[in-house]
């Protein structure tokens, strides 16, 4: 949220609300954001709810999750949501990477893990992803980073251990994907 707050003229909170797709507050905000989703198991109702969210112009953005498993967890649960919408790559062209800064050179974030043990991934041949699911006007309301792990790149930013072109690019992303949300 400093990097929100340094880089553009958005008024944010200082820190996360922590919100709960079971008793409507999701409505009240405008940017959803969740890290190993590939783990979720979203129920009948939470689903619906996330749908609801979504068609009245809401954003989800979902990160640091790796692996075919994985993605497949992931996938089972945004059936329930959307089950007539799929997940597609997005092309470079797409306005969410040119919203604020130009993101043609996209490349795996790593999570500070990763770092530490010397290399970009959580696991063997997981290449990042940059994929959404789109309304029917054809704005982005889910956008996914798969296998990339853009918040450890906003956690660990001002971390001299964490390299910069990291937390560069993962910062990069985040203000794009949240001007694209307030302005698509």
């Amino acid at each position: 949220m400093q990097a929100v707050r340094r880089l553009t003229r958005i008024h944010v909170r200082s820190v996360e609300q922590p919100v709960n797709l079971n008793d409507g507050s999701v409505y009240d905000w405008p940017w959803l954001y969740a890290v190993q989703t590939g783990h979720w198991q979203l129920t009948d109702a939470q689903a619906k709810s996330m749908r609801e969210y979504l068609l009245r112009g809401g954003f989800f953005m979902a990160d640091d999750f790796w692996s075919e498993y994985e993605w497949g967890v992931f996938m089972a649960s945004m059936k329930k949501v959307f089950p007539d919408r799929e997940a597609v790559e997005l092309d470079n062209k797409e306005q969410i990477f040119h919203t604020v800064y130009d993101l043609d050179d996209r490349y795996q974030v790593a999570s500070q893990g990763s770092v530490r043990a010397g290399r970009s991934w959580k696991c063997e041949d997981c290449p990042a992803h940059w994929r959404g699911i789109f309304d029917d006007k054809g704005r982005i309301m889910v956008a996914i980073t798969f296998q990339s792990d853009i918040g450890d790149s906003w956690e660990w930013a001002d971390a001299p251990s964490y390299p910069a072109h990291y937390a560069a690019l993962g910062i990069r992303i985040g203000v794009n994907y949240i001007i694209y949300s307030m302005t698509h």
